[in-house]
């Protein structure tokens, strides 16, 4: 599964240049470059100074979600006719080939790569080890904005699956898994600095994002991501459609689905909550628990 997921650097460099000539050729990836972060601001200002050759960047608060409200949370999923008019901005049309990345280790390029998986494109990889990992093979990057030629493609959403605050509540309560991709200490309560109640969805299980990662930015080998997931209760045998289903929330359904993503390469096909945390702590009738998770390992 980590192929159908990730791409490494050296790798796209070679199929950019099937488009290195003054044409565009078909089947040249659509690169898409979608710096963010909670709290960042100049993401297009850090893109405009250098980018993937032809990355075009993506707004990810304009881009990849509908308006927030303390109803849908603070990053709802763009409906599909916001969604279709974004994606042929940015130059894709069926059939394709799409690569995300960020500067901070797929993070943020997720959301990119599980929306356009949700939508209905097939062929999506994360850059591994984002940014970082193509300027440490000395490859070069470009200054400026890219506006590429629209795009045509249609888009039909229901490819990746979702649940809803009920569906996780149901999964932390015994029907399967429900992992909180926040910073632990977030998960625990210590702290929280944008949502209006601290804490986690009872029976959650810990599971912070950045472990996905090891210390290059890069994702981990997929034999320590399943021994990862394995200590958390997760079998590589669950899917989304079974007694064993693992469900994944964060604080606004972006970095986790940087977890779908890492769970993916482990084999498991697991389901997000798009509202999380931000959509369940503005609900006063929803539990909240805070302190260590009981079925985390360590």
């Amino acid at each position: 599964m980590r192929e159908r997921v990730l791409v490494d650097a050296t790798t796209l460099a070679a199929d950019l240049q099937v488009g290195a000539g003054p044409d565009p050729v078909e089947g040249r990836p659509v690169v898409l470059d979608v710096r963010w972060a909670l709290g960042m601001t100049d993401g297009h200002d850090q893109y405009r100074a250098g980018h993937l050759p032809g990355a075009v960047y993506v707004d990810l608060e304009t881009e990849l979600a509908a308006h927030a409200s303390p109803a849908e949370g603070r990053h709802p999923l763009p409906s599909a006719s916001a969604f279709q008019e974004a994606a042929r901005r940015w130059g894709v049309s069926a059939g394709s080939r799409v690569v995300v990345y960020d500067s901070v280790g797929g993070t943020s390029a997720a959301r990119a790569w599980w929306l356009l998986r949700y939508f209905g494109v097939d062929e999506v990889r994360i850059l591994d080890g984002g940014l970082a990992a193509w300027t440490a093979e000395g490859l070069a990057v470009e200054p400026g904005d890219v506006t590429p030629e629209p795009g045509d493609v249609v888009v039909r959403p229901g490819g990746m699956p979702v649940v809803d605050a009920d569906g996780a509540a149901e999964l932390a309560d015994g029907a399967g898994v429900l992992l909180d991709a926040r910073a632990a200490e977030r998960y625990r309560g210590e702290v929280e600095p944008v949502d209006p109640q601290a804490g986690h969805v009872p029976g959650a299980v810990s599971a912070p994002t950045v472990e996905n990662l090891g210390p290059d930015g890069r994702f981990l080998p997929t034999g320590d991501l399943r021994r990862r997931f394995g200590a958390l209760g997760v079998s590589t045998g669950s899917t989304s459609g079974g007694s064993g289903v693992v469900g994944v929330y964060c604080g606004s359904g972006v970095t986790a689905a940087h977890q779908v993503a890492a769970l993916a390469i482990a084999g498991v096909d697991a389901v997000l909550y798009p509202g999380s945390w931000s959509q369940w702590s503005n609900d006063p009738a929803r539990p909240v628990a805070v302190g260590r998770s009981v079925r985390a390992s360590g």
